[in-house]
């Protein structure tokens, strides 16, 4: 009875401390920002959450598409009385926080040498390191607030294998003619939206795996924009890029909020590249054929070169082994011979000496042995 009692009461505290969590409440990943860094002090506690209206409310759906995994945010104080506001936004891979990094980037911005990329606005500073994207605002900047912000950035965690990898798409672009900070790389539909492309989503076609890359350029009659989109294959690049010339036909049906206006466009490759905006045709075509698709050609079949599996290895080898074996045939025949030598020296004509005269049995046969003499023989008859 007070085995069953004892039982009981354990069951209810064991009960009690689940009780105690509530239910169906995934943890939080692990701490973005540090306590302490370049002088700065966290001022309470960071701000934790996985939401990420909570990082943007305004574009949660362009964060979720970058692969929003959580967010913090957090105030720093120094000795001297300045005070600094961190936010930061963790993502699935590098390229998520590239593309958020692209995204929040405005013209007005310089460029600074802090984590992966930065860029600075008065006493904002944009920058992202591996897959986590920065926002910092001072109440006022001083001489050592990019080498803060650098010391901080090397203390951030980066992710591993090919979760580090940037996306290759947009180097791409041409550089000739680019507008400052206008380069944007997307991933998904509300973004694309969000950027005023000059195609819409739907042309873009995001669910065949695309990915695209926005540069504004300056031509002759303004500012245009040049888009790339990446397809998985050529044949899907192909395919989409027949469906963009159809609905650039007069009699085609609207796509998106309005019918696509006039642009220029080809494909290389698994890319299709458009061209939209007051391009000149001579500009149009110029700045297209700047963009050519490069195949890096990855063989990852065993190509039997490494030490194990190399013919030429294996010769050596072979070569190596007889010369060992050689050596030592050498050497046991010398060691053999002179232990005979040796031995014969410190004790002659005992082990390994014979006699000259061997006694042995011998049969003297003659070829003609005479018959015995036998009553009963003929004389006629004579044994051999």
């Amino acid at each position: 009875m007070r085995l069953s009692h004892l039982t009981l009461v354990l069951l209810l505290i064991s009960g009690t401390a689940f009780a105690d969590k509530p239910a169906g409440k995934a943890a939080l990943p692990a701490a973005i920002l540090p306590k302490e860094f370049g002088g700065w002090q966290i001022s309470g506690t960071a701000k934790a959450s996985a939401d990420a209206a909570t990082a943007d409310p305004v574009n949660a759906a362009v964060l979720k598409e970058y692969g929003f995994d959580s967010f913090e945010s957090a105030t720093y104080t120094r000795d001297d009385g300045r005070r600094l506001a961190l936010k930061a936004a963790r993502f699935a891979d590098a390229s998520g926080a590239y593309g958020a990094f692209t995204f929040y980037k405005t013209p007005s911005m310089l460029m600074e040498k802090i984590g992966d990329q930065a860029a600075s606005l008065n006493e904002r500073i944009l920058f992202y390191r591996g897959n986590i994207l920065m926002d910092a605002v001072f109440d006022r900047l001083s001489a050592m607030s990019a080498a803060e912000l650098r010391e901080l950035a090397g203390d951030l965690p980066l992710p591993p294998g090919n979760a580090g990898n940037l996306p290759s798409l947009p180097g791409y672009l041409p550089a000739q003619s680019l507008v400052k900070n206008s380069t944007r790389y997307v991933v998904g539909p509300a973004t694309i939206d969000a950027i005023g492309s000059p195609l819409p989503s739907q042309l873009v076609d995001f669910n065949a795996g695309a990915e695209a890359v926005l540069g504004n350029y300056d031509a002759s009659g303004g500012e245009a924009i040049l888009l790339l989109i990446g397809y998985p294959t050529p044949q899907i690049a192909a395919e989409h890029l027949r469906r963009i010339q159809a609905a650039q036909q007069p009699n085609s049906q609207p796509v998106g909020s309005s019918p696509l206006g006039t642009m220029f466009a080809k494909r290389t490759g698994p890319i299709v590249v458009v061209a939209a905006g007051p391009f000149s045709p001579g500009e149009a075509k110029s700045l297209l054929a700047a963009v050519n698709y490069d195949a890096n050609v990855t063989w990852n079949e065993n190509t039997f070169l490494d030490k194990k599996n190399n013919i030429g290895n294996l010769v050596w080898n072979a070569l190596i082994l007889c010369g060992i074996l050689m050596v030592f045939a050498l050497v046991a025949g010398l060691a053999f011979g002179g232990l005979r030598v040796l031995i014969q020296r410190i004790v002659p004509e005992r082990i390994f000496h014979r006699e000259e005269e061997v006694e042995f049995i011998a049969l003297n046969l003659s070829e003609e042995a005479p018959n015995p003499p036998d009553a009963n023989v003929s004389p006629s008859i004579k044994a051999v």
